[in-house]
């Protein structure tokens, strides 16, 4: 008898539990488009390269189309669909509408998510290949345009929109300072 290559698991998306059948090979990028029907995140190049499929996993960036779906059971998803509360934008989704970080909007979602974990990293004091001391006892570096436009270099815009998203995660990644 051969073995199954599919498999029953739960997986935790903005909050919700939901429990699906699904062959082993499936991306979480297609198990979060066609099987759960949470079409906010995009399918661009479809090999990492692109960033329109970014969601966060347990907070932390991730290219959906290289993650496989097996492997994010357990752990916490967030698509662009579980970013506002209701019906009240996030700080990062409300600086992109009103700076215009965005053109054709495909790629909106996977910047959005993108930009989150990017405030995280930043706000946790992790360098990037821009940050100029990185020694522990510099402490958090400025969040400087260059340092935006490094943290988000995963994340392409075919419209050329890059100078409203890096003001954008500017003006999120302050209003977090404020809030904290």
């Amino acid at each position: 008898m051969a073995p199954s290559t599919s498999s029953a698991l739960t997986l935790k998306v903005n909050g919700e539990k939901h429990t699906l059948s699904v062959d082993h090979r499936t991306t979480l990028l297609d198990a979060l488009r066609e099987r759960l029907d949470l079409t906010g995140t995009k399918k661009g190049c479809d090999q990492g390269q692109c960033g329109a499929c970014t969601v966060l996993i347990d907070g932390r960036r991730a290219v959906s189309c290289l993650q496989l779906a097996v492997a994010a059971e357990g752990r916490e998803i967030t698509t662009i669909e579980g970013v506002a509360d209701g019906d009240r934008l996030h700080p990062v989704q409300q600086a992109f509408l009103d700076l215009d970080g965005f053109q054709c909007g495909y790629c909106t979602p996977g910047q959005i998510c993108s930009a989150l974990g990017v405030i995280e990293e930043h706000a946790a004091g992790w360098p990037s290949a821009a940050t100029t001391d990185i020694r522990p006892e510099a402490g958090v570096p400025e969040l400087t345009a260059e340092e935006i436009r490094e943290r988000m270099s995963g994340n392409l815009c075919r419209c050329g929109a890059y100078v409203s998203i890096v003001q954008a995660v500017a003006r999120a990644a302050r209003a977090e300072e404020e809030t904290v």
